[in-house]
């Protein structure tokens, strides 16, 4: 089995590579860029709910989905459409 020898400047040209990475996955999510369709563990993590309360939400409607191969996915834009038009706003005065 061939050996390989890691220098200092491989390590250092690796952790450039990495960290420019890391910057532009953080610049898309400060974009408001979020993955077109998302998983149902996805989706868990996002609205932070537990995967029976994500089924009630598929079973009353609430978030639309798609099912190939047994795998669910959701419309990450119709996720937001979702919290937007059930946000609940409180008048100052009341």
């Amino acid at each position: 089995m061939p050996t390989s020898i890691i220098t200092t400047d491989d390590l250092r040209e690796f952790k450039m590579e990495l960290l420019d990475d890391i910057k532009k996955l953080l610049t898309n999510q400060s974009k408001g860029k979020l993955k077109k369709y998302l998983k149902s563990s996805e989706v868990m993590d996002l609205l932070q709910v537990s995967p029976g309360t994500l089924q009630n939400l598929r079973i009353n409607g609430t978030l639309p989905y798609t099912k190939v191969g047994g795998i669910i996915y959701y419309d990450a834009e119709e996720i937001q459409n979702v919290m937007t038009a059930n946000r609940v706003q409180h008048g100052l005065n009341s």
